[in-house]
């Protein structure tokens, strides 16, 4: 709720700011006040709180407590999380989680739960699988590569630029590529998605907004994120997507039918048994 006011808060009016700023300044202290004590903390009147809250999606003044009292719940947000040399051990290892579980709840509020449903439609059909990405989003794209067991047909990740163009100039109609970009302006990443898409493979962007990217693309996930200029902070919009991976490969497998299901407990239990310490080590000392 914090950063939805910080996000509102140059549409907001004169004097629905100064109610702003008492949110953004103190937001724990305003979970114990009245709707009285809020408009004389602000210097407002009642009805201007009330229309503050209105102005930022909440029904009411109950509403507005309700839901920063659950965001608060989640972790402080990212503007009360920038980290500062004068901060010590125990200040940068509360601030990085605080700053990384709000900013995953921020990307979860604004995800297209549509676009995941088609997504998954895409991937569930596909019969090949590609990622691709570069700089951190390549990490994303790497990390997806390694769930092909639940997507239940070949992925690959290539990193190199030469051979990502070469995969997607020879993927087919029943093949699905996944174009992984934060800014959604990395040109390299564009020209794949138009080249895959050219040869009648669906292409599923992953990406921070409706940029670029995704109007190349036939189904388009926007993974909002809080990332901002701090160079101290963690790179929430690679977090993020990594989340989106795991909820794609998952709902995939789920969809895939007992046979593969039980596919992937088999493959599960053959791994344990590659691990020391485990009930098939055990019995042969």
């Amino acid at each position: 709720m914090v950063e939805v006011t910080r996000t509102a808060y140059n549409d907001l009016r004169k004097s629905e700011r100064k109610v702003a700023d008492a949110v953004l300044m103190e937001p724990r202290r305003l979970l114990a006040t009245t709707l009285a004590q809020v408009a004389d903390l602000a210097g407002v009147s009642q009805p201007t709180v009330i229309r503050f809250c209105i102005a930022i999606g909440c029904s009411g003044f109950q509403e507005f407590k309700l839901r920063l009292a659950h965001s608060l719940a989640l972790g402080m947000p990212a503007t009360h999380s920038v980290l500062s040399d004068a901060d010590s051990l125990d200040a940068v290892i509360e601030k990085i989680f605080d700053y990384t579980i709000t900013s995953l709840d921020w990307a979860r509020q604004h995800l297209d739960p549509k676009a995941i449903e088609q997504a998954v439609g895409l991937l569930q059909s596909a019969t090949a699988i590609e990622f691709f990405g570069f700089g951190a989003s390549g990490i994303v794209a790497s990390d997806a590569q390694q769930k092909f067991p639940l997507f239940g047909v070949p992925c690959g990740a290539q990193q190199d630029s030469h051979q990502q163009i070469m995969v997607a100039s020879m993927m087919r109609p029943t093949d699905v590529a996944v174009a992984i970009s934060n800014t959604g302006r990395t040109k390299s990443v564009i020209d794949i998605a138009r080249t895959a898409r050219a040869n009648g493979a669906k292409v599923i962007a992953v990406t921070g907004s409706a940029s670029p990217l995704a109007a190349e693309c036939d189904v388009s996930l926007v993974v909002e994120s809080l990332d901002n200029t701090n160079i101290y902070t963690p790179t929430i919009s690679r977090i993020a997507s990594l989340v989106v991976m795991d909820v794609l490969s998952t709902a995939v497998a789920l969809r895939k039918g007992a046979a593969h299901q039980e596919r992937f407990r088999l493959m599960k239990r053959r791994l344990n048994e590659l691990r020391f310490g485990n009930d098939a080590e055990a019995g042969k000392q």
